[in-house]
C-alpha cells in the first residue's frame, strides 16, 4: 500500500478577494491591492509589458525598491508610511505590514492552500465528529492557523521567530479568534518535530511551508536541501492512522513540486491516498496571466 502520485502537475490559481487584488504586471513588476492600499513590488520573471496606463502605478501609495537579490531593501510612500492595516480571507482576517523583505506580512498566493486546507478541516471534522489536530510548521503570521482553527481545527503553530509568532497571537486576537484551540510555539521546527515523535504525538493534518535558509529560535541552522528530507519524515510519523493530510510547499527556485511529490511518496509508504503537486500562481484580474510564485505536493488520504 502506498499513495498515488497524479501524473500531472496542476496549478492552484489565486484569484483576487474583498482585499486583495493582481491588478497588472509587467517589465519585472507587479501591481498589486492590499484592501485599500495599492502597491508596487519587483516580479522578474513578468517578462512581458504592463496593460494599464502608467499612471495607475504612478499613483501607487508604496512602491519597493531591492538593494540585492535577497529580498531586502525599503519601501517608498506616496504619503506618510503606512503602518499595520486591517485585511481579511474568509473567517480568517489579519493585518498587513510592510515588512523590509517586500512583502506585506502574508503571501497572497497562498490563498489557493488556504481554501483547500479550509476544505480539509471542515470534511474531516463531519468524517469523525471531532475537531482536527493541525500543525503548522514554520507558521510566520500565522494566516493559515487562523484559517485552520476557523474551520474547527485545533491548531499548534510553530516558528523560531518570537516576533513572527507574537504577530501571529494579535492577528488571532484581531479576528476574534484569539478562544479557539491555538498552541502557540516559538521553537526550532526540527526539534519540536523530533520531541512530538519521541513522545507519541499524532496530527490529522500537517502543514509544512520552509523557507530555503533559516535560523532557529537558539541559533539551529535550516537549509532547505540538506534538511527537509528528515523532516518530512519525522512528519510523516506524526500522522494520526485516520490523517488528512500533508501539505508541503517551497519558494526555493532549484526545488519543484515533482520533487516533493516523490520525498511524500518515500516517506508516506504504507498509507493509502493521493498525492498532487504542482505549483501556486497568482492570476492579474482580467484572469488570463499569471504568475508562478511557489511550488507544492500534498497528500490527502480522501484523494
Amino acid at each position: 500500500m502506498s499513495p498515488t502520485i497524479a501524473s500531472a502537475p496542476i496549478v492552484m490559481r489565486t484569484t483576487g478577494w474583498s482585499d486583495y487584488a493582481l491588478l497588472d504586471s509587467g517589465h519585472g513588476k507587479k501591481l498589486e491591492r492590499y484592501g485599500r492600499y495599492t502597491v508596487v513590488r519587483p516580479e522578474p520573471q513578468c517578462f512581458w509589458s504592463p496593460r494599464l496606463p502608467a499612471k495607475a502605478w504612478e499613483d501607487a501609495d508604496a512602491v519597493f525598491d531591492p538593494s540585492d537579490e535577497d529580498e531586502a531593501g525599503r519601501w517608498r510612500f506616496k504619503g506618510q508610511p503606512i503602518e499595520k492595516f486591517p485585511l481579511g480571507w474568509g473567517e480568517a482576517r489579519f493585518h498587513g505590514q510592510f515588512t523590509p523583505f517586500r512583502h506585506l506580512a502574508f503571501f497572497p498566493e497562498q490563498a489557493a492552500n488556504w481554501a483547500w486546507q479550509d476544505e480539509r478541516v471542515r470534511a474531516f471534522a463531519k468524517a469523525s465528529g471531532r475537531p482536527p489536530k493541525i500543525l503548522n510548521l514554520f507558521g510566520y503570521t500565522g494566516v493559515a492557523s487562523l484559517v485552520c482553527a476557523a474551520a474547527g481545527a485545533a491548531v499548534t503553530h510553530v516558528d523560531a521567530s518570537k516576533k513572527s509568532v507574537g504577530f501571529a497571537r494579535e492577528n488571532a486576537a484581531f479576528a476574534d479568534l484569539a478562544d479557539k484551540p491555538i498552541r502557540w510555539i516559538v521553537e526550532d521546527a526540527r526539534k519540536f518535530v523530533a520531541r512530538e515523535v519521541r513522545r507519541g504525538n499524532v496530527y490529522d493534518g500537517i502543514i509544512l511551508d520552509p523557507p530555503k535558509f533559516g535560523r532557529g529560535a537558539d541559533g539551529e541552522v535550516w537549509r532547505l536541501f540538506e534538511d527537509l528530507t528528515e523532516l518530512t519524515a519525522n512528519c510523516a510519523q506524526l500522522l494520526s492512522d485516520d490523517a488528512a493530510f500533508l501539505l508541503m510547499n517551497a519558494y526555493a527556485a532549484r526545488v519543484s513540486g515533482a520533487a516533493m511529490s516523490g520525498l511524500l511518496a518515500q516517506v508516506l509508504d504504507g498509507r493509502d491516498g493521493v498525492i498532487d503537486w504542482g505549483e501556486l500562481s497568482l492570476v492579474e484580474e482580467r484572469g488570463d496571466r499569471q504568475i508562478g510564485l511557489s511550488f507544492f505536493a500534498r497528500w490527502s488520504s480522501q484523494g
